[in-house]
């Protein structure tokens, strides 16, 4: 049964019991509002799957920025909404790139519950990222409140928002499109992560396709066959060297003349290096015949010191079979920028790390943006059927990006 809006209503009035003692009332009053506005937005069933849930999540967001007078304009690519707000020249010093898809869950994930005497909002796209859309949201509406005080209007804001509705399945039709339509100094890509850590490098992704033939027979008389599987196994055990992160024991068993991959890994990330995942397996048809064929889907992880094209090289010279890349994504670094030094002065405790999985910040890369990819604490729990959002967590990333909006306002 869809929630009413009482009920959003106290979410708000249940967070301000969850905020530290000592805010001001305005971040007090924002922070309040942005957990309902999240409660508001989780209700709300965004997967890829429900194209006419995004759509519907899209409308909220877009009817909530008309209701608060900010410049909002709505994109559409092969059916993925997605809203530009903020300055109405889509030029400022700051981006905010956020998404409101969300993966599918069970039905209770998405009826959300706040759990006051933890201070925890639970549910589907509490972290991942719907508070973010909220926060993005309500930082705007500060910052032109700020600005409608001084005489000033939206051609002031210093702000745009780069709200995208398809992140989790890659982001194609959503930040990739939209980004080049924006301009700006830095970017901040607010997703689940910790306060405590501003991330500055993300690995790239290549899927790949690795199809062994043999030859097919009836599974009584195997010998008259060759078993598909059997070549996969030995293809697959082939890769591990070219990992030695992931496989340190079979490091040594590389070619002697394969290209030169590895590089000095960062102490500093004890998993900073290349990895592979073999997710999905396809052989046979029944289980009284050898499999004339095999197909393994592969999930590879690269980073700042691989080439990713040396790599896919190295990797067929290494396999029988024959193997295909289905999607190559860059890796996000965040480069030199001293707008990364003038968020760390604003975000005490913080430091930068690095992330093993992938986000739209990726897409940074190519425009020559600089950016971080930052949130407040999910615990790790985003995709999980025990997904939540720390509410403490969103003050210090609230105030930190209020107060770099406020240096951005100020030139």
């Amino acid at each position: 049964m869809p929630q009413s809006t009482d009920t959003f209503a106290r979410f708000a009035e249940q967070a301000r019991a969850c905020l530290p003692s000592g805010l001001d009332e305005a971040t007090a009053s924002d922070i309040a509002d942005m957990v309902a506005l999240t409660a508001r937005l989780m209700a709300i069933r965004s997967t890829a799957s429900r194209p006419e849930e995004l759509a519907r999540c899209a409308d909220v967001i877009a009817a909530w920025l008309a209701d608060n007078n900010i410049p909002c304009t709505r994109m559409e690519h092969e059916g993925v909404p997605s809203l530009v707000a903020g300055n109405p020249a889509h030029a400022a010093p700051l981006a905010l790139l956020v998404h409101f898809d969300v993966v599918d869950g069970a039905d209770a994930m998405f009826a959300p519950r706040l759990d006051l005497a933890a201070g925890v909002l639970h549910g589907r796209g509490s972290i991942d990222d719907k508070y973010a859309v909220a926060l993005a949201l309500m930082l705007c509406r500060r910052c032109l409140r700020e600005l409608a005080a001084r005489g000033l209007g939206p051609d002031a804001l210093p702000l745009v928002l780069v709200i995208t509705g398809d992140e989790e399945t890659g982001g194609r039709n959503g930040a990739f499109r939209v980004l080049p339509h924006i301009r700006a100094d830095f970017c901040v890509a607010l997703d689940g992560g910790s306060p405590g850590s501003v991330i500055t490098k993300e690995k790239g992704v290549i899927d790949l396709v690795l199809t062994a033939r043999g030859k097919s027979a009836h599974g009584a008389r195997p010998w008259l066959g060759e078993n598909a599987v059997d070549a996969l196994v030995r293809d697959y055990e082939a890769l591990k060297p070219l990992f030695p992160g992931l496989y340190p024991e079979r490091a040594g068993l590389a070619a002697p003349d394969a290209p030169s991959l590895s590089a000095v890994l960062p102490q500093a990330e004890a998993h900073w290096h290349r990895t592979l995942n073999l997710g999905l397996l396809h052989a046979g048809t029944a289980v009284n015949q050898v499999p004339g064929e095999a197909v393994a889907h592969l999930d590879v992880r690269y980073t700042e010191h691989d080439d990713p094209h040396q790599l896919v090289a190295a990797m067929r010279a290494a396999v029988r079979g024959e193997l295909a890349v289905t999607r190559m994504e860059p890796l996000f670094v965040t480069g030199d920028t001293p707008w990364l030094d003038r968020l760390l002065r604003h975000a005490p405790g913080a430091a930068t790390g690095c992330a093993h999985g992938a986000s739209d910040a990726r897409f940074l890369t190519d425009l020559s943006m600089a950016g971080v990819v930052w949130g407040a604490e999910g615990e790790t729990s985003q995709h999980t059927d025990h997904e939540h959002l720390l509410i403490p967590s969103l003050v210090p990333v609230y105030q930190a990006l209020l107060a770099l909006a406020r240096d951005a306002a100020n030139g």
